[in-house]
């Protein structure tokens, strides 16, 4: 079995504030040092289930934050960026079996999370086919492409909750709640182990977990700042609605994440 996990920060037990997702912070090593533990956790559950090789792509902020020592020796680490439409699952294609998303979030234009965003803190809002979309959309559709399923995630609560409404199969785990601008996080050994427990789960029923692409992508960006909705009118297929929103339509899961790199 080859398993995909990619890692986001912002959902990763007892995060709280932006400065403890920036490397470089002097709160910023308790978040690392959390997120590479449930990262292990997610590996172990898959060895267990037989995973022989496990691709983790670190796709938080600059890509470095998983501690590469920790990791177990079939596990190979994807640190900085591709610069490619896949974004978050970079290195995803269709040789893997299933894919684990760990330390999710909420997205742009919900208050499930205090740092609810989708991809950077540019937008709003991203709207797929009339939908909100967050990252564990996205990259639900960017993995689909290739026919693989996405078996398990961890998070917040309101986007595990909204995940199972996208995908009734899928595996989660709430780490965490948000409350205003506070988080309400389980105890951070307690996340681990259900991490490991909740990925063999999600992997017993991976062919579940399968979820059908769209015919077509009806994208909706709104940004915090009108100018940015200007510069991204002017790329091709893209069209300003109003001061703040540009729309687009794509036919294909990647025709809709190259428009998404050059805009966002």
């Amino acid at each position: 079995m080859k398993v995909f996990i990619s890692v986001d920060i912002e959902g990763i037990t007892g995060v709280t504030s932006w400065s403890e997702t920036t490397l470089g912070n002097s709160d910023y090593a308790q978040s690392a040092n959390q997120m590479t533990k449930e990262t292990v956790a997610a590996c172990e559950g898959a060895i267990a289930m037989g995973a022989k090789e496990i691709f983790i792509k670190d796709a938080h902020d600059s890509a470095r934050n998983i501690d590469i020592t920790k990791l177990p020796r079939c596990a190979r680490l994807s640190r900085g960026w591709t610069n490619t439409p896949d974004s978050m699952v970079a290195g995803i294609d269709e040789t893997f079996d299933a894919a684990i998303f760990i330390g999710y979030h909420s997205g742009s234009g919900t208050d499930g999370s205090p740092l609810a965003h989708t991809m950077n803190l540019s937008n709003n809002y991203i709207k797929i086919n009339r939908e909100k979309a967050s990252e564990f959309v996205i990259n639900s559709y960017l993995a689909a492409a290739y026919g693989v399923p996405v078996v398990f995630l961890s998070g917040d609560k309101m986007l595990c909750e909204k995940a199972k409404e996208f995908n009734k199969s899928i595996e989660t785990l709430a780490v965490k709640e948000g409350a205003g601008g506070a988080a309400i996080s389980i105890n951070p050994d307690l996340a681990c182990d259900l991490i490991k427990e909740g990925v063999k789960n999600g992997l017993k029923r991976a062919g579940a977990c399968k979820i059908e692409i769209p015919e077509k992508f009806e994208v909706e960006i709104n940004y915090k700042e009108h100018k940015d909705a200007k510069h991204a009118s002017f790329y091709p297929g893209v069209e300003q609605a109003d001061s703040h929103t540009v729309k687009y339509t794509s036919d294909s899961v990647e025709e809709f994440a190259v428009t998404k790199m050059f805009i966002l």
